[in-house]
């Protein structure tokens, strides 16, 4: 591996691992966590999700977290959203990127935002318009994330070929890139290089730069590693393998972000 290499570690704890838990931190208590982050070094940090307060009221005050965050200098301020209202939710706080999850398995789909397939393609490419219509210079960077790629606690295997029809549908719609989540915790690196380069030869290696990897058998650094030999560069993590999708039964906790 090049000594030059720069890999990103992107925390998603603040988002991922406090939407698993029924502790609600106060904002401060998020913004001391986020700050001591920076300090560490962390330069892109996933610091919550723009949905109903009465869906996940650990992450009501979002607003606050971005507006909060974008006073650290040099950091991106990450956070995901379901939908169109949750996007420009996102765009008015000036988030710097906005992830929003397709699932693969159609069943998770609906456990996790209530939308098939193609309700949740119309969404993304309604979002996709939304950051378009930004003035240049303030457009943030938009990725779907491909959740439930490498397997579905509830559906079971995935097909790959499915998952590299459904990246390059995804950038049609005109988003910036896509990801691969290992929402479940059920990949392996052999899957991982195979996903990995199947949407880098369909879509180019530019629409594909990071994965979100879950810990759940024991494969998550494994598949980091994988991930970083065959050249993506940002990895997510998450303080302490903090969260688990509460939606993928069985799912637990991300890779830790100390271990990383």
């Amino acid at each position: 591996m090049s000594s030059t290499k720069h890999i990103l570690i992107s925390e998603v704890g603040p988002r991922d691992g406090l939407q698993s838990i029924n502790t609600i931190l106060s904002t401060e208590e998020k913004m001391r966590w986020i700050e001591a982050e920076y300090h560490a070094g962390v330069r892109e940090i996933e610091v919550g999700s723009f949905v109903p307060a009465t869906v996940l009221p650990q992450l009501a005050d979002t607003t606050e977290v971005v507006a909060a965050s974008l006073t650290i200098p040099d950091l991106v301020v990450a956070v995901l959203v379901p939908n169109l209202r949750g996007c420009e939710a996102a765009l008015a706080a000036g988030a710097h990127k906005i992830s929003i999850p397709l699932s693969m398995s159609e069943t998770h789909s609906l456990k996790n935002v209530k939308k098939t397939h193609i309700a949740m393609l119309e969404e993304i490419e309604r979002c996709a318009q939304a950051v378009q219509s930004m003035p240049d210079g303030q457009r943030p960077h938009l990725e779907v994330g491909l959740s439930t790629a490498f397997g579905c606690t509830l559906e079971g295997q995935i097909a790959e070929s499915f998952v590299i029809d459904m990246a390059e549908r995804a950038l049609d719609l005109g988003v910036d890139e896509v990801g691969l989540s290992d929402t479940a915790g059920m990949g392996n690196p052999a899957q991982l290089e195979r996903l990995v380069t199947g949407i880098w030869g369909r879509c180019g290696q530019e629409a594909l730069t990071g994965v979100h990897l879950h810990n759940t058998r024991g494969q998550g650094l494994a598949n980091a590693l994988k991930a970083v030999e065959i050249g993506i560069t940002t990895l997510d993590s998450s303080l302490g393998g903090l969260g688990g999708c509460p939606f993928a039964p069985g799912a637990s906790g991300n890779i830790v972000t100390e271990d990383l």
